[in-house]
């Protein structure tokens, strides 16, 4: 199945903005069960300066310069991956939960060693006992890693409520942690920092969902999580829909935490009050 994802950005000032620098992160990436099919992006106005590059975790970064007077400025880009549903995998036959953070801890193996900068503290995602006692009931002694993960997933899932008012893009990850409530970004902070908390790896995971009945975060970017396993590699959880992601996500990026991935940002010289307007819808792809 192909996914098509529209994401169009606006920005609208109230004076004019002299310049801005902005830099965006909204090309998907090629990882098992998903194949990049083309990358559209605009801006208006027309940028002097434009380049490409890929980050240290491997994301496509689009950077571009307005050196022009402008009052209002638009991102578009429109996406298409082939993605390859695949059963998820036995949680049971994963190893004891302990066996993960030890070996991470111990750096056994080269993809341990690379998994084990996801289990320290980050710009957005503090550990602490808070996080540790929350995760607690879910990793009980010999608790098999992928099976603890799971259920913390659906324990975020039943217990949070998703509010687009509740949290910012600046709300602490304590404060979405004790109100239960936030959108897909939260839910996915909380989790890794419940993870971080007992020494377990977790990367944060951005993209997109598919449009469909059901499904929560698909009116805007969304957020998940992913977590490194011993034979499994890593494995995605999506803690606001309950679910392994499969073939119903686009992955664009991924990171420490949103402040790795964000799907653009910057900052611009001017401008006063501004106001963002964010729309993205995804489908599948009739050709």
């Amino acid at each position: 199945m192909r996914l098509r994802a529209t994401h169009v950005t606006r920005y609208l000032y109230a004076e004019p903005v002299s310049t801005c620098h902005t830099e965006t992160r909204l090309a998907p990436r090629i990882r098992a069960g998903q194949i990049p099919m083309g990358h559209r992006f605009e801006v208006t106005p027309t940028p002097s300066f434009s380049a490409t590059r890929v980050d240290y975790f491997g994301n496509q970064v689009i950077s571009f310069s307005i050196e022009q007077p402008h009052r209002e400025l638009v991102i578009s880009s429109e996406c298409e991956a082939a993605v390859h549903p695949a059963p998820p995998p036995n949680l049971s036959l994963s190893p004891a939960w302990e066996e993960v953070r030890d070996q991470v801890a111990g750096r056994a193996t080269q993809d341990a060693f690379d998994a084990f900068q996801f289990v320290f503290e980050s710009p957005l995602i503090r550990r602490g006992p808070e996080f540790a006692g929350y995760a607690t009931e879910c990793f009980e002694p010999g608790r098999r890693f992928l099976e603890g993960v799971n259920q913390l997933s659906e324990k975020i899932f039943k217990q949070f409520r998703y509010d687009t008012k509740a949290t910012t893009v600046a709300t602490p990850v304590e404060e979405a942690l004790k109100s239960r409530s936030g959108v897909c970004q939260d839910f996915a902070h909380v989790m890794i920092a419940c993870l971080r908390s007992l020494n377990l790896p977790a990367r944060y995971v951005s993209g997109y969902i598919r449009s469909i009945a059901g499904v929560t975060g698909a009116e805007a970017s969304h957020a998940w999580l992913s977590v490194w396993c011993p034979v499994f590699g890593w494995q995605d959880f999506d803690p606001t829909n309950k679910v392994m992601p499969q073939g119903d996500h686009i992955t664009l990026a991924w990171g420490r935490d949103y402040s790795d991935v964000a799907p653009v940002k910057g900052v611009a010289l001017g401008g006063g009050e501004q106001t963002i307007r964010v729309s993205v819808e995804v489908t599948e792809a009739t050709q």
